[in-house]
């Protein structure tokens, strides 16, 4: 896939991501205050801010994409890593934090783990930069 495609996809998603976290941190404090646990409401509101941090770093391998030079897979892998971490790590906290069912928490780890691998390619491709 070529950069300026992978730029566009990260772009987009990390607009859709951050404004999504802003309205679920929004929806959580008003809509939810009243019908969730202060634990799940705990857990739903950490859900958003990761994926709020993860968005912002979505949007700067995007910048870094934009701006490579040569083939950068390492930070092709970061993007998609923060995407699919986003949507497992984020997403299994907010069912969770919605419907109680406790298996859900034993799917975010999977999520952490690709953040981590996220932030791993993401470290690897600044040392390798040209």
């Amino acid at each position: 896939m070529s950069s300026l495609i992978l730029t566009r996809i990260f772009l987009a998603t990390a607009a859709l991501f951050g404004g999504l976290s802003v309205a679920g941190g929004a929806f959580a404090s008003h809509a939810l205050k009243d019908k969730l646990s202060d634990r799940s409401l705990e857990i739903f509101e950490t859900g958003a801010r990761y994926q709020m941090y993860h968005a912002l770093a979505l949007l700067l391998v995007a910048l870094i994409l934009s701006r490579a030079e040569a083939s950068q897979t390492f930070l092709a892998v970061s993007g998609w890593a923060f995407i699919v971490g986003t949507v497992i790590f984020s997403g299994s906290l907010y069912a969770l934090s919605l419907t109680n069912i406790k298996l859900l928490g034993a799917i975010t780890p999977l999520g952490g783990v690709a953040y981590l691998i996220g932030w791993g390619c993401l470290a690897i491709a600044a040392w390798n930069f040209k």
